[in-house]
């Protein structure tokens, strides 16, 4: 069975990603590092490896106080 891509919540627009920040080791088993924008949205998903980056009080932040 597989996993559901990991969701990150964030505090920023810009955020940058290369799939190994939780992976021991490192980057080496990750993939390049890219730079992500979270668009009005709320939120924006990685081309490599499908991490969801969420806006904290964004539209998709589904924490968010109502």
């Amino acid at each position: 069975m597989m996993q559901a891509p990991e969701t990150v919540l964030t505090d920023h627009h810009r955020v940058k990603c290369d799939g190994a920040s939780d992976i021991r080791g490192g980057v080496a088993l990750g993939h390049p590092r890219v730079w992500l924008e979270i668009d009005e949205r709320g939120f924006v998903e990685c081309g490599y490896c499908d991490k969801r980056f969420v806006l904290k009080g964004g539209p998709a932040d589904t924490a968010k106080a109502a």
